[in-house]
């Protein structure tokens, strides 16, 4: 379900994407560059959250490979963009409890159903323990915000656990009045150009999602981050995460490469 305050949020905080200065070239081989609109219903995304590898230089050195084998198989698995953020710390400075993520975008859960039974798809998901030698979780979620199309060079990740006691209805009925306004009235202080919201259904093989959700604020730059992370507005935001977040939750600051 499209929540209307997420394209509040989006409103509040964005300015037109041709405002947007480009991300910095990478010499990591991209997947497809993002299409120029989001499409009109909610999206399904593949997403993949990598553990930090026993050897990142070997990761990396092997990661190119990856990306090409996913990229020669787009048109066979049928997604239409592809995002892939490193992370660089958690949110309070220190080491990041996950390494990678990737997430691969269909048009609707029937195209990424159709895609993930492909042999291109097979072929990718046979290669991560090539590289992924810390393990990686893969899941299934739905777009429950209005996707945004503004560059996300730097970012804010937060991953929600399960809530307690499966008390998921109260933590949709806070995040939906609550968290999300807040974050409404705080955007233009904080300075976000984008908001992704996301809620894992299952993993990909079907059993109970490794995660809850995610909401990913995407600013201009690192220094823009900085800036924003350090308001009052976003204090007020992340003051009101226990409130609701009972399951836990971890929050990275990473980069779109």
């Amino acid at each position: 379900m499209r929540r209307p305050l997420a394209a509040a949020l989006l409103l509040a905080a964005c300015s037109p994407a041709a405002d947007k200065p480009a991300a910095s070239a990478d010499s990591t081989p991209a997947a497809p560059a993002a299409a120029p609109a989001a499409p009109a219903g909610p999206q399904a995304i593949l997403t993949v959250i990598y553990n930090p590898p026993k050897d990142p230089k070997a990761f990396e050195a092997y990661y190119p490979k990856h990306l090409a084998i996913v990229t020669e198989g787009q048109p066979e698995i049928g997604f239409t963009k592809a995002e892939l953020t490193k992370f660089e710390s958690t949110l309070d400075g220190k080491k990041p409890t996950f390494y990678r993520q990737a997430e691969l975008y269909f048009d609707s859960m029937d195209a990424l159903k159709k895609g993930v039974a492909t042999p291109a798809f097979k072929k990718a998901g046979d290669d991560i323990p090539n590289f992924a030698t810390g393990g990686a979780l893969v899941m299934i979620a739905s777009e429950t915000g209005e996707k945004g199309t503004a560059a996300c060079p730097a970012l804010v990740t937060v991953i929600y656990e399960h809530p307690k006691g499966h008390a998921h209805d109260e933590f949709e009925k806070y995040y939906s009045e609550v968290h999300l306004p807040l974050v409404v009235a705080n955007a233009g202080e904080i300075g976000f150009t984008r908001a992704d919201l996301t809620k894992f259904d299952t993993n990909l093989d079907g059993s109970q999602a490794a995660k809850y959700r995610q909401a990913e604020l995407c600013f201009d730059s690192m220094d823009a981050l900085k800036k924003g992370t350090a308001t009052a507005g976003f204090k007020k935001v992340g003051d009101d995460l226990p409130r609701f977040a009972t399951g836990g939750l971890t929050a990275l600051i990473g980069t779109q490469q």
